[in-house]
């Protein structure tokens, strides 16, 4: 399988997923910069967190014009996988590839901890080596991360089953303490109306060995390796 990361100025987790896929998943991986126009050959997009452009205007604002973001939108409604996690989330709702909008954190301040996840939806091509229901540990670490959508669009996305991941406590209750974020029902992460394009604030990149504190997220690799070797 070969996993594309795709590199914007100001990104700087780009090394993370490309560590993951290629040394603990022991696929191929590349780097394509932001103003290539193809991604021809590649199984799995991944956009990474970072501050892309400084962040400047609106988290994600500016890189959704990048020469690039055009591949991932035709790469997408192909049916490819595309993995936007942090910075990514947020360029992937600026692109329309997601609804919703990542605002700033309700304390108004960059949040960098350990939180614990429910697995909402283990039938996606991104949480399919999950375990229906199960609570995992995944590291956040964002200034924008509260997930707003309109009314309409949260009860779709609860309704069909396209939460991904939701912030809770030990027990698995999504409760207000346990929301980092200030997101609207704990939202952690989603998938499209297809399933193939997640984004997600938690950085499973950063959780993938358990010698760095968690191996919570390195299911979300190797779900989508196995989709791939179906």
């Amino acid at each position: 399988m070969k996993f594309a990361i795709i590199v914007f100025p100001g990104s700087n987790c780009d090394h993370d997923a490309y560590h993951v896929a290629k040394h603990v998943l022991g696929q191929e991986a590349d780097y394509v910069w932001h103003k290539e126009v193809s991604l021809k050959g590649f199984d799995c997009v991944i956009l990474p967190g970072g501050f892309s452009y400084g962040d400047y205007l609106r988290t994600g604002a500016i890189a959704r014009f990048s020469p690039v973001m055009s591949a991932v939108v035709d790469f997408a409604g192909k049916g490819g996988l595309v993995l936007g996690i942090c910075n990514g989330f947020q360029i992937l709702t600026e692109a329309g590839l997601l609804p919703g909008v990542l605002m700033r954190n309700k304390g108004l301040k960059f949040i960098c901890s350990q939180v614990k996840l429910k697995v909402e939806n283990n039938s996606t091509p991104f949480t399919n080596q999950y375990k229906p229901a199960e609570i995992t540990d995944i590291p956040i670490a964002h200034a924008d991360g509260s997930y707003f959508a309109e009314k309409d669009t949260i009860k779709l996305l609860e309704d069909t089953g396209r939460i991904v991941f939701r912030y809770c406590d030990a027990n698995g209750q999504a409760s207000d303490s346990a929301n980092p974020n200030g997101s609207i029902n704990n939202i952690a992460a989603i998938v499209n109306e297809k399933g193939n394009v997640m984004g997600t604030m938690p950085h499973p990149e950063r959780a993938c060995e358990a010698d760095l504190g968690s191996a919570g997220g390195l299911s979300v690799f190797k779900s989508i390796l196995r989709g791939f070797l179906k």
